[in-house]
């Protein structure tokens, strides 16, 4: 009995050594767990000691409070800050939020806390598994002040969109593209910055699905913001559409951050605004054409070969779907170029709006 005890007890050595000695040559996992857990300290003691900012908390609440009483006119739910300007999913979330919270700050405070924390979590666990950066690098995930400040100190809406625009990442990069889609919906159902991300995405779409996939995945998207803003555009359809989806508006001068040096008579000017969208598609066409399609011979060769697959499929001779296995990497960084290149075009950013990119 004694040596088997002890043949026993060498065995778990060895196993404990060897175990020990991975996690020395790949120190990334306990790393990023250090990093989380010094992290949600660091969150917690924010919390208690830094003062909250009143900004659009109360704005939210009343814009919540005007749905829970049962107004369904989204020009008639406003708030201190101006009318709602947010997608429906936004009402459903911060009902929710309101329901557990009281919508008194401090517990919101927590709960916003930990949803910092989820998004963190997975932000690492995405770069964990793109394996393309130093392990030391993970730790400049948690150095941003204006990130812990957007999260538990202002309580923004671009936290809720962020974080569930990383988890349908993560069902991206598992090749879950109809739950990664449905997730995505959701994301821009809170608020649309999240659709920065579109044409990345629909780029990796039809590189990796045929025709009727990408279709399929569009339309389940299509869906939930149908089924979101159901009660919505029942009631009052011109309202709900013109102010959720008012991709025209124009943002205070005053307050923007990457185009304060623009006089503001050119700021407000549709002709820089014309000037920036033309910015924008011909940086994506850029990078799609010469970076992420490079290995397929260009943008335009993917869109060939999506054609005659089409014309196969159509002609019977190649009925079968073909769906192609992208790498994380490529998806990873395609998805966070295209949403940069969407940022550093964009007629204004507020100070919140760094959570778009931040964890990125």
């Amino acid at each position: 009995m004694a040596a088997k005890s002890a043949a026993a007890m060498r065995k778990n050595s060895h196993r404990s050594d060897h175990f020990f000695q991975k996690l020395m040559k790949h120190p990334k996992l306990p790393f990023a767990f250090a990093l989380l857990f010094a992290d949600s300290i660091l969150v917690t003691l924010i919390i208690a000691y830094v003062p909250y900012t009143k900004i659009d908390w109360d704005a939210y609440m009343s814009q919540v409070t005007g749905f829970l009483e049962g107004e369904r006119d989204y020009s008639n739910l406003k708030g201190d800050t101006g009318p709602l300007v947010y997608p429906a999913g936004f009402l459903y979330i911060y009902s929710a939020i309101q329901y557990v919270t009281g919508g008194q700050v401090y517990p919101a405070q927590i709960l916003f806390g930990f949803l910092y924390m989820l998004d963190l979590a997975i932000v690492v666990f995405i770069y964990l598994k793109t394996d393309v950066v130093p392990w030391w690098a993970l730790s400049l995930l948690s150095l941003s002040k204006r990130v812990h400040s957007i999260f538990v100190l202002r309580l923004f809406n671009d936290c809720l969109a962020t974080t569930l625009l990383h988890a349908a990442l993560i069902s991206i990069i598992y090749q879950k593209w109809h739950l990664g889609l449905v997730i995505f919906s959701g994301a821009v159902s809170i608020k649309m910055n999240v659709l920065l991300y579109a044409p990345p995405l629909l780029l990796l779409m039809v590189k990796a699905m045929d025709i009727v996939g990408v279709i399929s995945a569009l339309a389940g998207a299509a869906l939930v913001q149908i089924v979101i803003g159901l009660p919505f555009v029942l009631s009052h359809p011109a309202s709900y559409i013109s102010k959720a989806f008012d991709l025209g508006r124009v943002f205070i001068h005053f307050w923007s951050v990457n185009f304060k040096f623009v006089p503001e008579e050119i700021f407000v000017s549709k002709a820089f605004a014309l000037s920036l969208l033309v910015a924008h598609l011909s940086l994506l066409l850029i990078f799609a054409h010469y970076r992420w399609c490079r290995h397929e011979g260009g943008l335009f060769a993917v869109v060939h070969s999506k054609i005659i697959q089409l014309k196969l499929r159509v002609a019977r001779r190649d009925p079968s779907p073909t769906n192609r296995v992208l790498q994380t990497d490529h998806i990873v960084t395609t998805m966070f170029v295209g949403n940069f290149i969407g940022i550093i075009c964009a007629r204004s950013l507020h100070y919140q709006f760094y959570s778009w990119f931040q964890l990125n």
